[in-house]
């Protein structure tokens, strides 16, 4: 997945806020959610349906979602720090596009986020042009090297190593 982050701070099992924000986002948006990293689940199977339809490109919940094999099997790139089968209570507190932070990153409205099988990446927005740019610069690179390795060579005979030797 790759959006922009829509932002959403509640509290422990209050999934007014994260359902709410659905609304607020533009097909491509990643909802990213501070649930405190606790449960109960703020997020589940018609939740996700909604952000489907909505045409949302995935979800980071510090916290609690349910009905992982449903969102699994809708293909909907949905990342937590918790997987919990009780679902919470809608009480409404909470609020959506504004600052975060999740495992120690602040999130802020309209951040780059990025999230495959290896994990989830934040891309500060005035810095997202630059930081593509280099990811681009490294897959150009990557492509170089493997066709090298294809045509017989090894990683250790192309790539640029750094090398010392003990004195002994």
């Amino acid at each position: 997945m790759c959006g922009p982050a829509v932002t959403v701070r509640t509290y422990p099992g209050d999934w007014a806020k994260p359902v709410e924000a659905i609304d607020e986002c533009r097909a491509g948006d990643v909802l990213v959610i501070d649930a405190a990293d606790s449960t109960p689940a703020i997020w589940g199977e018609l939740a996700t349906h909604s952000a489907i339809v909505k045409g949302l490109a995935g979800l980071v919940v510090w916290g609690a979602i349910r009905d992982t094999p449903e969102i699994a099997r809708l293909k909907f790139p949905a990342f937590s720090s918790l997987v919990s089968a009780n679902a919470g209570e809608p009480k409404g507190f909470g609020e959506i596009n504004v600052p975060i932070t999740i495992a120690g990153q602040v999130v802020h409205p309209g951040d780059w986020i990025v999230g495959d099988d290896d994990g989830v990446m934040v891309l500060p927005k005035a810095q997202a042009v630059e930081l593509a740019n280099r990811a681009m610069d490294v897959l150009e690179k990557e492509n170089r090297l493997r066709g090298e390795i294809e045509a017989g060579k090894t990683l250790s005979e192309v790539a640029y190593l750094q090398k010392w030797e003990k004195n002994r």
